[in-house]
């Protein structure tokens, strides 16, 4: 009741705000990158008084819906089943002008599913896979309620020069941490951030996160443990990424805390020429930290084409969360099992771990032509439950999580921008097709399988403001160790975007 009285005087006040914005602008307010970013275009100008910071606000809107389905080859509608899945939303963002360099954003989130024949059923809602991000599970199963309404950023920032920090719910991005905006509502987190670019063609991020919102959820919640104290699964972390043997029950009874933050610190640097160089370090601190490098050099091939090559480099270390949780993701090994075999891992109890990846990057005009590679030790599965990829711009397909041990996967993706060929305006493709190649003693011991992955993304912008975009997927994956197959299935989904 209270988290409702909170959000309708939220929406009120945003809506009060908004009778102070500026007319029509000539350009965009805001532009939508193909990975869902929100670039801002037109910001407050600065504010002479104190009253000024609210009347020279600017309110930012986003109405949006997504259509999901998903066809299983072979469903035994026991443990999966087709599911389809329908949002229909948007956001109010206002941002104060800067006064004396202080300005405030507040962002009010809503999504609902309203039409039952575009649904599943409430009995069925655990079998909805990607179009589970159009609603809250955990609300579904304890209030047959299919709405989300989240006051997702609600920050104060301080600008000066080119250093900006930043306190509150807001979005943060680096290697590992995303806002991932491509369902209803971001992933979001609170806490503390600053970024700088005050040296010489070098960034400078940092942030200490307490709690972390993923996108089907309207509370906030902690960073890495999995369930609650209830042992619900869909009440805390409950990322696909998720580890799940980091749980609350296991911290308890390993004598851990059950809260925890998230600390990151990033570089990326483009002093030499051509090259960029990023390093990011990432840690929950007494469970795991990684550090990701990666390289960057773009070489001119002449008559238009550039030829870049990257690579990505990362380690993982085990702070004490190996003994809690166990080496694999899936949780069964970890202290509150008592598994036959180690599942294919060489040690039971250690996060330790690694993984390095390469690609080609060829670009000419409207053309973009990929080719990647990843390979994932076999030591521990990587943990990066925060909605930025490991293999992310490498060989993650829609969907994926390829980041487990001893995973070895290629990737080759082709972009055509067919408006900047002057071929149709506003019309982009995408399209990635990837081999996974899954350890064989893994396989044996979980649900996974080799496969074959094609990824498809149509996008057109009508207008500046309005896009659609359709996305197909299809996963063909080779039979289970058992002789089944569970895992091929085809994906469909359809997208509107308009900004105002």
């Amino acid at each position: 009741m209270i988290n409702r009285i909170i959000t309708k005087v939220a929406l009120a006040t945003v809506l009060l705000l908004a009778s102070g914005t500026s007319a029509e602008e000539t350009k965009p307010k805001r532009t939508l990158q193909p990975n869902m970013d929100h670039v801002y275009n037109i910001l407050p100008v600065s504010a002479n008084t104190f009253e000024e910071a609210f009347t020279k606000g600017m309110v930012y809107g986003h109405l949006r819906t997504n259509v999901f389905r998903w066809d299983w080859d072979t469903a035994d509608n026991a443990t999966n089943a087709d599911n389809k899945a329908f949002g229909i939303g948007g956001s109010i963002i206002y941002k104060t002008a800067p006064f004396y360099g202080v300005s405030a954003t507040a962002g009010l989130y809503y999504a609902n599913s309203p039409f039952s024949s575009l649904r599943e059923d409430d009995s069925a809602v655990g079998f909805t896979k990607s179009g589970k991000d159009t609603f809250s599970r955990y609300k579904v199963k304890k209030e047959n309620d299919w709405d989300m309404v989240v006051l997702a950023q609600s920050y104060i920032q301080y600008d000066m020069a080119k250093t900006s920090l930043k306190y509150g719910r807001q979005f943060f991005e680096s290697a590992l941490t995303a806002s991932n905006d491509t369902k209803m509502i971001p992933n979001a987190f609170e806490g503390f951030s600053a970024e700088s670019k005050d040296l010489p063609k070098t960034t400078l991020k940092a942030a200490y996160l307490t709690a972390q919102k993923l996108r089907d959820h309207t509370t906030f919640h902690d960073v890495i443990t999995f369930k609650d104290s209830s042992g619900d699964s869909w009440n805390g972390n409950d990322d696909s990424g998720v580890h799940k043997g980091l749980s609350y029950n296991n911290f308890k009874n390993a004598g851990e805390d059950t809260e925890h933050e998230l600390v990151v610190g990033a570089i990326s640097n483009a002093s030499v020429e051509n090259l960029k160089l990023d390093i990011t370090y990432t840690a929950v601190p007494e469970v795991l930290s990684s550090v990701i490098a990666e390289l960057n050099y773009k070489i001119e091939l002449g008559g238009g084409y550039t030829l870049t090559p990257g690579f990505r480099y990362m380690e993982q270390f085990d702070n004490g969360g190996g003994d809690v949780g166990g080496a694999s993701l899936s949780g069964n090994l970890g202290r509150d099992k008592a598994p036959a075999t180690l599942l294919g891992y060489d040690e039971r109890f250690s996060l330790d771990a690694s993984a390095w990846m390469a690609r080609l990057v060829l670009s000419k005009g409207a053309l973009k032509l990929l080719a990647g590679y990843s390979d994932v030790a076999d030591e521990a599965d990587i943990v990066a439950p925060w909605r930025a990829f490991p293999t992310g711009g490498y060989t993650r397909a829609m969907a994926q999580l390829n980041w487990v041990a001893n995973t070895q996967s290629a990737m080759l993706e082709a972009n055509y921008d067919f408006g900047k060929a002057e071929i149709l305006k506003g019309f982009k493709t995408l399209a990635r097709y990837v081999i996974q190649d899954f350890d064989e003693a893994k396989q044996s011991a979980g649900a996974i399988a080799d496969n074959k992955v094609i990824h498809i993304d149509l996008v057109q912008q009508i207008t500046p403001q309005l896009d659609a975009r359709v996305r197909f997927g299809n996963v063909n994956a080779e039979n289970r160790l058992d002789g089944t197959d569970k895992d091929s299935y085809s994906e469909y989904r359809f997208e509107i975007n308009y900004l105002f």
